[in-house]
């Protein structure tokens, strides 16, 4: 039998998944792990034990074995997708010296020493100075640096989760290109650590030696080690080919391969992206990140928050809805689709800006989240839609910048993520950019673009544009309701997009008088 089956891990924020899938993109197997995402020390700190991640993955293979019929001898080789953003301190042992910092941690470091010399200078004329200190107060090895002193001193690696698990499966201090988005001296136009000018090593000052080696997207990260094959139940040397960070995978297995199709992440940070193969930075400052295509780009508009504000409602105003899909023995989240229905386009006028956490530009750091138009007509359904109708015209005005900065129009929708599983939601989307949405043939996106990168990597398929094409497929598509796309025109043009600029005044008088959000 040929060796054909492309396993893949996708170590999520919720749960750690393993998966199999052939060379045409079909899930043969899967299995999925649930995980606790972060633990709380100190108020606004999400930590998790590294081991943690790795015990979860174990287990996501096992189950996997364990529940599905599949010849580990028709697998071809692993790859390994994760959540992005999340950083460890490894030993020269590769033992994990403190808790991961994950990628919702909230922790800032002040009074932290500005980029100085010509780049100060370079940044102080452009009116950047604010911006590059709110990168520095963000990074997450500046704040190891400055309260864990001792922490640094014994870091023999400062790697991403992705190139934890990758140790831990080949024994190499290896990761892929397309997993580093995060605080560290990166050139994101190059995809190589900075060049030793570049303003980042004084921003994020690191010890070269501390980084990775890094393999670009679909090159070979080793093979798996004794060690992890007795874990996992993986076989033993089986090759490990890079991937990308979870975001970057999910675009290419939702078919987004050229920039006219826009790939929407109903996820906890709800995202806009688009592959493109000339750098472009849409906010100064704010890089696309790298595609799983190697030389690609995966420019992207974030909503932070973005389909965590349906947990937020859910615990907030949905305690009947609970109880129901308790009862029923369903999701809560099954039963919105109904509280939707209820209510016609538009909210009645009640239109959400879904600003729940600051940003670095549009918004600034001092946004908070508003709620406009309330009336005595206005119950939690329209709260609901409101909500899914303000991170929609957030979406639109995150590809409508991309458009305008490319020159190139978005002109089809791809939806994937966990919100993406709500009907509702999706024709919701396609009434307010008003273009044809579709979901892809699979749920696990992510996994898949992982395993488009696996079978190029291997030479299962020739290259990129002949994997996607034969590993992606649309699923179900959803034809714009223009009657409702006229009502969400108007009120995205007249209302929403007015909305920061009336506001930003406000916002910042109560970060002044309360301190929150911290600047």
């Amino acid at each position: 039998m040929a060796a054909d089956l492309l396993l893949t891990i996708d170590n999520g924020t919720q749960s750690v998944r393993a998966l199999v899938f052939d060379l045409a993109g079909n899930l043969l197997a899967k299995s999925k792990v649930e995980i606790e995402p972060y633990k709380s020390p100190e108020n606004g700190w999400a930590e998790q034990d590294p081991d943690y991640f790795w015990k979860s993955l174990c287990e996501a293979c096992h189950k996997l074995w364990a529940e599905n019929k599949i010849d580990k001898k028709a697998i071809a080789g692993l790859a390994v997708t994760t959540q992005r953003s999340t950083v460890i301190n490894l030993d020269k042992q590769g033992n994990p010296l403190r808790p991961a910092i994950i990628w919702l941690d909230q922790r800032r470091t002040s009074g932290l020493k500005p980029v100085g010399g010509m780049w100060g200078f370079l940044f102080k004329v452009a009116g950047m100075t604010e911006t590059v200190r709110y990168l520095q107060s963000e990074a997450e090895l500046n704040w190891i640096q400055t309260y864990q002193p001792d922490i640094w001193d014994k870091t023999y690696k400062y790697v991403f989760l992705s190139g934890y698990l990758t140790y831990k499966i080949t024994g190499q201090f290896r990761d892929s290109v397309g997993s580093q988005v995060g605080y560290v001296p990166f050139d994101y136009k190059k995809q190589a650590w900075s060049g030793k000018s570049d303003w980042k090593w004084d921003a994020v000052p690191i010890e070269k030696d501390k980084l990775v080696e890094l393999v670009m997207p679909s090159g070979i990260l080793g093979e798996v080690s004794h060690q992890a094959s007795q874990e996992t139940g993986i076989p033993e040397g089986l090759p490990v080919i890079a991937a990308a960070a979870d975001k970057a995978c999910e675009v290419i297995g939702s078919g987004c391969l050229e920039p006219h199709i826009g790939c929407l992440s109903f996820g906890t940070t709800a995202t806009i992206n688009t592959t493109h193969y000339k750098y472009t930075e849409v906010i100064p400052l704010i890089p696309p990140y790298p595609s799983a295509v190697p030389g690609a780009y995966s420019m992207e508009i974030q909503i932070y928050r973005g389909f965590w504000m349906v947990s937020w409602f859910k615990n907030e105003f949905a305690q009947n809805e609970q109880r129901v899909a308790k009862n029923r023995g369903v999701e809560t989240e099954e039963l919105f689709d109904d509280l939707v229905a209820s209510v016609p386009p538009g909210s009645l006028g009640l239109t959400l800006q879904p600003y729940w956490s600051p940003g670095l530009k549009n918004p600034g750091p001092e946004a908070k989240g508003a709620i406009i138009g309330f009336g005595d007509a206005h119950t939690r359904a329209h709260l609901y839609r409101a909500i899914l109708e303000g991170l929609g015209y957030g979406l639109r005005e995150g590809a409508e910048r991309t458009s305008k900065r490319t020159k190139i129009p978005i002109t089809e929708i791809r939806i994937a993520g966990g919100g993406s599983q709500s009907d509702a939601a999706t024709q919701l989307t396609a009434d307010i950019f008003g273009l044809p949405t579709a979901k892809p043939h699979v749920y696990e996106a992510s996994g898949l673009g992982a395993a488009i990168d696996l079978a190029v990597g291997l030479k299962l398929h020739n290259d990129f544009s002949s994997a996607v094409s034969s590993m992606t497929h649309i699923g179900k598509t959803y034809e714009p309701n223009m009657q409702n796309h006229r009502i969400y025109d108007e009120l995205y043009r007249q209302v929403y997009l007015k909305m920061y600029g009336l506001l930003k005044p406000l916002y910042e008088n109560i970060r002044d008088i309360t301190g929150y959000p911290a600047d």
